[in-house]
């Protein structure tokens, strides 16, 4: 039987609380005041501790404080009728788990303090590993084509074409191919090709002499020498300029380069692997890509599945991202929770595997050491939609926009983000219409309670609705009475 701890002064207020917790199966014990409250949390003996914040001597966040000195894993919830941006922000600075305001809802306390513990399981566990000497993560059958591939092409001198959606992992591949290459004790150097200026990308890649241009004072080795022998990643290819695709197409028939403003033939011996999210072939039919240098890269091609293709690999990627960052944030054992696992994986992944390592730092973030919750992940996939146009006249606009973000790889899954953005405003404005009130605000949707309060939560809209005054409770309540009431402590 899970045990609480409830360090509360007014006995009355306990007594409820205490109620409400045996009456869900859950052991509870009664600490007066906090030095009695820190002498039992300090025991190791409790799962969760509920402490109030106002107390004669010590305060709940002096409380929050020295329990987490010596029970790091604790969660500590604090309650209280005095709330100030001031208290919520300091309490949640010395690592309670969270905190409820008074008058506190059974429903709402009963939730948190299942959730803690669900928490002090989780922290119980060890936690999980991702073995594996490659950078690439991922047991699902498209990936064990992938990692075949790569096999194949890995020890073989030939050009190497990697094609997939942004964030699948392009680089991590190329990377892996150079690993397992004659040339894994050389340079692997890689290049962005549209993170680069035209102007600039040349003498990147080529180098330059001194006098080549304003401000080259010296000589410059460019990337095709500094990789040397080894491996030269070109990502995103597809936006490279006419003119430098011309002059790598000549490097990749003769193998050398010249300098920026030098006459010198330089001899190269480095091995090009190169990456795009374009659809090359119509780029070669718009005249922005050569055909030759198309047919000169796409000797050996590796196709990268999106993240939505291999669901199955969520779970190791975000346990690998947990392992990876946990320590960076200062949380050595990082853990999740079933239900945001699953939440995870049923995600369509637009951004593929960079959203969702990018979701996990923030989930890290918001979790602050505790195992990343439900709540967490929501919160983390929670984006910023762009509002839709007033007017129906400006909604083919709004939709075309969204379209052209897609169509330049900023963006995708254009129906859900219409819809969501509707779902939004929906929702929004019907419970600001209604005061807060759930219910009547379903009813006028024509949906169920649960409906609302999952878009609610979904959309991240929690309206305040001041609750009517009702008496002090007695020091025992029955089991109906206290689930009916609001606990006006």
């Amino acid at each position: 039987m899970a045990k609480i701890l409830l360090i509360e002064d007014d006995a009355s207020v306990a007594a409820a609380l205490r109620d409400l917790l045996t009456g869900e199966g859950l052991a509870a014990h009664i600490a007066s005041d906090a030095v009695q409250g820190l002498e039992e949390g300090n025991t190791g003996a409790y799962d969760v501790v509920v402490t109030d914040l106002q107390m004669p001597g010590l305060t709940g966040l002096y409380v929050i404080e020295h329990l987490r000195e010596t029970q790091p894993f604790l969660p500590v919830i604090l309650i209280t009728a005095h709330h100030t941006p001031d208290s919520a922000i300091n309490a949640m600075k010395l690592g309670a788990y969270d905190y409820l305001l008074k008058p506190i809802q059974p429903a709402e306390f009963l939730g948190m303090i299942k959730r803690a513990l669900e928490s002090t399981r989780l922290l119980a566990k060890p936690p999980g590993t991702v073995t594996g000497a490659d950078p690439i993560v991922g047991r699902s059958r498209v990936m064990q084509n992938v990692y075949k591939e790569i096999g194949q092409v890995a020890p073989l001198p030939v050009t190497v074409l990697i094609r997939g959606e942004t964030g699948t992992g392009k680089e991590l591949v190329a990377r892996s191919i150079h690993q397992h290459s004659p040339r894994a004790a050389a340079p692997f150097v890689a290049v962005n090709c549209a993170a680069i200026p035209e102007n600039l990308l040349e003498s990147e890649l080529f180098g330059h002499e001194p006098g080549a241009f304003t401000d080259a004072r010296r000589r410059h080795l460019g990337k095709f020498e500094q990789a040397s022998r080894g491996t030269l990643f070109l990502d995103e290819i597809g936006d490279m300029s006419a003119t430098t695709q011309v002059k790598l197409l000549r490097v990749l028939q003769d193998k050398t380069i010249q300098r920026v403003g030098g006459k010198e033939t330089i001899p190269v011996d480095v091995r090009i692997i190169a990456a795009t999210h374009r659809n090359l072939e119509q780029a070669m039919a718009d005249r922005e890509f050569r055909q030759d240098l198309f047919h000169r890269l796409n000797v050996a091609v590796i196709h990268l599945p999106t993240l939505s293709e291999r669901p199955e690999d969520v779970a190791d990627l975000t346990l690998h991202f947990l392992a990876r960052y946990g320590p960076e944030f200062g949380f050595e054992s990082a853990r999740i929770t079933d239900d945001a696992l699953a939440y995870l994986a049923r995600q369509p992944w637009p951004g593929n595997v960079r959203e969702l390592e990018n979701v996990i730092r923030k989930s890290l973030l918001s979790s602050r050491g505790y195992p990343i919750s439900l709540e967490n992940v929501r919160a983390a996939l929670t984006v910023p939609l762009p509002s839709p146009p007033a007017g129906n006249q400006r909604l083919a606009e709004y939709i075309a926009q969204l379209l052209v973000d897609a169509q330049a790889g900023e963006g995708g899954n254009v129906q859900e983000l219409v819809i969501e953005a509707a779902e939004r405003e929906l929702y929004g404005q019907a419970i600001r219409l209604a005061g807060g009130d759930q219910t009547k605000a379903a009813r006028w949707l024509g949906v169920s309670r649960p409906t609302m309060r999952e878009k609610l939560t979904r959309y991240g809209l929690f309206p305040v609705r001041e609750p009517a005054a009702s008496p002090r409770l007695p020091s025992r309540l029955g089991r109906r009475e206290v689930d009916s009431a609001v606990l006006d402590l």
